[in-house]
């Protein structure tokens, strides 16, 4: 009878292999280089015919393609997968690994006798499943004990690196972001707003930022208090995310004011702008839900680039100039030109 325990050479071979693996999955925060690395791991040990990575949505409860290999990305763009629907739509309800073999039968992954032509497991950590790993067409010969154990482990050390990159992502996101508005903040912009001028110098394009004061701001903290001036001013922000274009950034500068960086846009363009956002935060009924359907109008000043400045502190000091030019006499306007 034949001795079936590996030898010390095969032993220390997988554990090359799990080393490498675990090396691989652990060796960058960036998330897109992890997403890489998990479908190289799939690829080096299993040559599969295709296989993809799905990411999961927890607010939509659906999946979406992340990687992919053996189907173009422009097909698979656009395909969102509902908890529970197909071989990945139920792993990523049950957080359970599934297999299909070669007669279509659907079965808890196990190491049987017969050939699987896709096998589907979870990425969890923490008792949440962060995606699911698809393989189609596995070679039936490399499904070994081995092989499942290799599978089981890459998933795992995958499920930590995402999570791991995640909340590096978020730490970073904090730093860079307005806790009240939820707007970019003023560190961020002096990082963002050098690099646009230097985009528009390069490609000799247009660029201007608006600089937006709400008026009569302290009346809200005085009379409603300083919790119903924070949510104010999240209304405040949302109503500018929602008027700017995609390409617009919007930041909160300090205290009720805000910056709104234009690329490609002209000085008469970004007047339209601003007039549609002054018309936008006239029509807002702030703090209807708490009864209180309060009115606001904003003082705005417009800068642009290279017209009224060829660096970062000379556009802010002219939009800043600008916009007090209408806060000291008629508010609830717009300055485009001294």
């Amino acid at each position: 009878m034949a001795d079936s325990t590996p030898s010390p050479a095969s032993s220390f071979e997988h554990l090359r292999l799990f080393h490498d693996a675990a090396r691989a999955l652990t060796s960058s925060l960036d998330l897109p280089t992890i997403l890489r690395s998990i479908l190289e791991q799939m690829e080096r040990f299993f040559h599969p015919e295709s296989w993809s990575l799905l990411m999961v949505d927890d607010e939509k409860r659906d999946l979406y393609y992340a990687l992919a290999r053996g189907v173009s990305d422009e097909a698979l763009q656009n395909i969102r997968i509902p908890f529970g629907t197909g071989m990945a739509g139920w792993v990523a309800l049950h957080g359970e690994p599934l297999i299909a073999t070669s007669d279509g039968v659907a079965a808890r992954l196990s190491s049987g006798e017969q050939p699987h032509s896709a096998i589907c497991l979870p990425l969890r950590s923490r008792e949440r499943t962060l995606g699911v790993l698809q393989v189609t067409h596995v070679e039936p010969q490399t499904l070994t004990d081995d092989a499942t154990t290799f599978l089981y482990i890459v998933c795992d050390y995958a499920a930590i690196a995402i999570e791991n990159a995640r909340a590096v992502e978020r730490i970073q996101e904090l730093t860079i972001t307005d806790d009240c508005t939820h707007l970019y903040n003023a560190r961020h912009l002096a990082a963002v707003l050098p690099v646009e001028i230097e985009r528009a110098r390069r490609f000799d394009t247009p660029l201007s930022i608006l600089f937006l004061d709400l008026d009569h701001f302290k009346q809200v903290n005085d009379v409603h208090g300083h919790p119903a001036g924070s949510r104010v001013l999240a209304e405040a922000a949302e109503v500018i995310s929602r008027t700017m274009r995609n390409v617009d950034v919007a930041f909160r500068y300090g205290g009720d004011e805000f910056v709104i960086v234009l690329p490609q846009t002209s000085g008469s363009s970004a007047a339209k702008a601003a007039n549609r956002l002054l018309v936008a935060l006239r029509a807002r009924r702030f703090l209807s839900p708490e009864g209180l359907s309060l009115r606001l109008t904003a003082s705005l000043g417009v800068a642009s680039y290279p017209a009224d400045g060829d660096n970062a502190a000379a556009l802010l000091e002219r939009a800043d100039q600008r916009m007090y030019l209408v806060k000291n006499s008629t508010r609830d306007g717009i300055a485009s030109h001294d």
